[in-house]
């Protein structure tokens, strides 16, 4: 069998996301070890489609461990990674406790459920990485929040129940 290289620097979202898919499950097959998919997440997330392929996988999907274990040979990588994390990290956090209180107003559990695990996994990354930058993105954040909404353009501002929960979620950070 031939191994086909990837140029991961031209890689598309969804071909991030497959890629991340891939090898999130071969490291829970035990067929990775930490350190060799931490070297290749690092590489992976120098682009902003890798970046966001990859959060966009592992935070979502339910039977990828990574970032609930969270290995310390990864959240090294993570931190070298520097503020594009950190500030994506931010922001699926922001939006994911909004649709928490989006999910539970139209009683959807599963998709709530989803949402609050997505959640605890970007406090979980936050309260691992450089202390400086996640203040300065949740500060800018909570500046902002006023702005901000749920929709791709911000045109559908966060309700004042979705700005509460999402305070709450941030100082949740801290614990």
């Amino acid at each position: 069998m031939i191994k086909k290289a990837i140029n991961l620097k031209e890689t598309s979202f969804t071909q991030a996301i497959n890629i991340s898919a891939q090898w999130c499950n071969e490291w829970g097959e035990d067929l990775l070890s930490e350190e060799v998919l931490a070297d290749r997440v690092a590489e992976l997330i120098k682009t902003k489609n890798g970046l966001r392929g990859f959060f966009a996988y592992a935070l979502s999907d339910q039977n990828c461990y990574l970032l609930d274990k969270l290995p310390f040979s990864f959240v090294f990588k993570l931190q070298e990674a520097g503020n594009d994390v950190v500030e994506i990290v931010v922001k699926n956090l922001i939006m994911s406790s909004a649709q928490i209180i989006v999910h539970e107003s139209d009683n959807n559990l599963e998709y709530k459920s989803n949402s609050e695990n997505i959640s605890e996994r970007c406090k979980s990354i936050l309260r691992v990485l450089e202390t400086k930058s996640v203040t300065k993105n949740i500060n800018q954040i909570m500046n902002n929040l006023d702005n901000l909404g749920n929709s791709f353009d911000n045109s559908k501002k966060y309700n004042e129940k979705q700005k509460q929960f999402i305070k709450h979620q941030i100082l949740d950070i801290a614990k």
